[in-house]
């Protein structure tokens, strides 16, 4: 079998989509940074290789795929849209994690993306950089802030959601495809068509 799988060749993977929201800034004291030289750099226009290189770095364990089999110019017209920015934490001069933020629906934030290096992970540094997105989401004209996660994302992501002031409105069964460590699904090229989510929509509960 050649590595341009189709979508029946690949091992599919079930989880639950968790939609959260927030409807107002949070009223919160400032996190004291962090040990360690800690910057939070906004990366203007960054090139698809090093975009790529950060979200297979932060998404390989938990099933980040879909980026990955993207024409080039559909992820540059999203990276370098005017509305979308990505944040990058850098740990000692090095990436160390990234955010992604959606503008582009008028009134509306998304926090599209969100992680770090396994590396980098559970020293804390997640809750001192979510603080900071969650400051940005909330430019102005913004009156409502949204972010999703799943079942096969880290296992403290919903969490960390909730306890920073996000609420869960609905909750969907997925099939994800595809495994994204099954038979080099990471290695697949950008032309390859391999996602056909189906989607159940529960009450959130």
């Amino acid at each position: 079998m050649t590595k341009a799988f189709r979508a029946n060749a690949l091992r599919t993977l079930a989880t639950t989509i968790t939609y959260l929201e927030m409807s107002a800034r949070p009223a919160r004291p400032a996190r004291p940074a962090p040990v360690g030289k800690v910057a939070l750099l906004r990366a203007e226009r960054p090139p698809r290789s090093f975009y790529l290189w950060l979200y297979r770095s932060v998404g390989r364990d938990w099933n980040w795929t879909d980026r990955l089999v993207w024409t080039e110019d559909g992820l540059l017209d999203v990276i370098h849209h005017p509305d979308v920015e990505i944040i990058v934490c850098n740990v000692g001069g090095v990436p160390a994690g990234f955010a992604e933020l959606d503008f582009r629906r008028p009134g509306t934030s998304e926090l599209a993306l969100f992680g770090f290096l396994p590396e980098y992970q559970g020293k804390g540094y997640g809750g001192y950089f979510l603080d900071h997105v969650i400051d940005a989401m909330w430019r102005p004209g913004v009156d409502l802030a949204l972010v999703d996660t799943n079942a096969r994302d880290h296992p403290r992501a919903l969490a960390m959601y909730q306890k920073a002031g996000f609420r869960v409105v609905r909750r969907e069964e997925a099939w994800l495809i595809p495994d994204a460590h099954f038979q080099g699904a990471f290695d697949l090229p950008p032309s390859a068509e391999i996602f056909n989510l189906q989607r159940r929509e529960e009450g959130a509960g």
